[in-house]
């Protein structure tokens, strides 16, 4: 039964839930996901307790690329409905999306306790890849049943500590390989990055004769998928130092209290390994302003934010507190006084030369030909990484249509074919242009968004 079928059926059974649900998964299986939430939010308004519904609409939003909401509410799911397999193979998908590999695994044997027939090889694999299986070894007991318990750590966390990591499920890396020489371009956020971050916390002895310490609070924005991630790592790698990545599911508890002390923890263990890059991404989630809150609750986790960036119950010295945004406007004011997150980094859409590095990582391994990635990235200005993706990703999907055509002989993707698609693919990155542009204008007072004007090459 197509799309138009099932409208015509839901015409006289407008409240037919399995009809719903099964026009919700047509429109899945087109990529028409909005459509498909559409549909599945009118179940829920019908039946708000429907499993299938909620857990679908959570499937959904993984799909769109919202990881961090679609794991917050999966977490929820899941203690409601803790023997849904699917819910808990979802989970260790997206936890291994967000590379917590340690309770992606968790997620994975649960799933196929439960059932079976979820078993998924390449899923699998890339949490064991993730080293997902390092910190458990099974123990089965007398009735057949197993439980996990943690070998000896590797990556620099022993005792109670890489317990809380894995516990927590934080991305502890500590010996990074990554630094500024291997992210292309990008010249103008390094200098920032150097002089406001790498300096003083290579200099300690010289910041302290002027009575400052090292460390603190950098905040990065700019549009998504630009790289401010890249550069958090490259950062601790420059500084060689331990760097800990942290989502708001890792933080967000559904208990009363429990996220509180989860931003607690995870202070505490970042300061008990010093010097440490702690990384939190989409921050403006965490530290948004507390008049948009009708709950308590939320201000609470806030207040406890900026209680543990004081530094008030532990010394915070050592410890760079890196948070990534894509809507700084969001942000409350309070996080960006002196002492918090009092050094802003934008970080632009990549340059030429960045374009150029990222262009030659995509392509590695891809049948190409006749292809020049420099005139690509001359084509492709105010492009993002993800941007760059998109135009691969459909030129190759042309090429893959000609060689079914050729009887599955391979059809290389041309320089000429890449160039063609970029004309057609628009750069993201505008419409967040477009947004930042008018608070960069009108509510601009402390001069936080002048980088993007001098950008837009915009005078005040």
């Amino acid at each position: 039964m197509n799309i138009e079928q099932l409208k015509v059926a839901l015409e006289a059974s407008p409240e037919n839930i399995p009809l719903l649900m099964i026009l919700a998964d047509a429109y899945e299986d087109l990529f028409e996901l909005s459509e498909a939430k559409e549909v599945v939010s009118k179940v829920l308004s019908l039946d708000s307790e429907n499993t299938d519904a909620v857990f679908k609409f959570i499937h959904l939003l993984d799909l769109e690329g919202k990881t961090s909401e679609a794991i917050v509410r999966l977490e929820v799911f899941i203690g409601n409905h803790p023997s849904y397999a699917k819910a808990h193979l979802l989970f260790a998908k997206l936890l291994q999306d967000e590379k917590s590999s340690a309770q992606a695994y968790d997620a994975y044997q649960k799933a196929i306790q439960i059932d079976p027939s979820l078993e998924n090889e390449k899923l699998l694999q890339e949490i064991l890849d993730g080293g997902g299986a390092k910190r458990q070894k099974e123990t089965v007991l007398s009735d057949g049943s197993f439980y996990l318990e943690e070998e000896e750590d590797d990556d620099g966390l022993e005792g109670v500590d890489a317990m809380h990591a894995h516990d927590l499920g934080i991305e502890y890396q500590h010996s990074l390989d990554t630094n500024f020489n291997k992210v292309g371009g990008m010249t103008e956020v390094k200098e920032d990055i150097q002089m406001k971050i790498i300096f003083p916390l290579q200099n300690p002895e010289l910041y302290a004769a002027y009575g400052k310490k090292a460390g603190g609070g950098v905040l990065m924005y700019g549009p998504p998928g630009c790289g401010k991630t890249l550069m958090s790592k490259a950062t601790a790698g420059e500084i060689k130092s331990g760097f800990f990545s942290i989502g708001l599911h890792q933080i967000f508890d559904m208990y009363m209290g429990q996220s509180e002390k989860n931003l607690h923890q995870i202070f505490e263990l970042c300061r008990s390994k010093k010097p440490a890059v702690l990384f939190f991404d989409e921050i403006d989630a965490l530290a948004a302003d507390r008049k948009d809150f009708k709950t308590s609750s939320s201000r609470t986790v806030i207040n406890q934010f900026l209680a543990e960036l004081d530094g008030s119950q532990s010394d915070n010295e050592g410890v760079l507190i890196l948070g990534a945004t894509n809507a700084p406007w969001h942000v409350d004011s309070a996080f960006l006084r002196p002492g918090r997150f009092d050094r802003i980094v934008f970080v632009p859409p990549p340059d030429f030369q960045a374009r150029v590095e990222i262009i030659k990582i995509i392509g590695e391994g891809k049948p190409l030909t006749q292809f020049n990635p420099e005139d690509l990235a001359k084509k492709t200005e105010g492009f993002s990484g993800a941007d760059l993706t998109a135009i691969f990703d459909q030129a190759i999907e042309h090429s893959l249509k000609d060689a079914m055509k050729a009887k599955g002989k391979l059809v290389p993707v041309t320089g000429k074919l890449l160039m063609q698609v970029a004309k057609k693919v628009k750069p993201s990155t505008k419409k967040w242009f477009e947004s930042a542009k008018n608070y960069a204008l009108y509510a601009n007072q402390s001069g936080l968004y002048d980088d993007v004007l001098e950008y837009l090459k915009i005078k005040k």
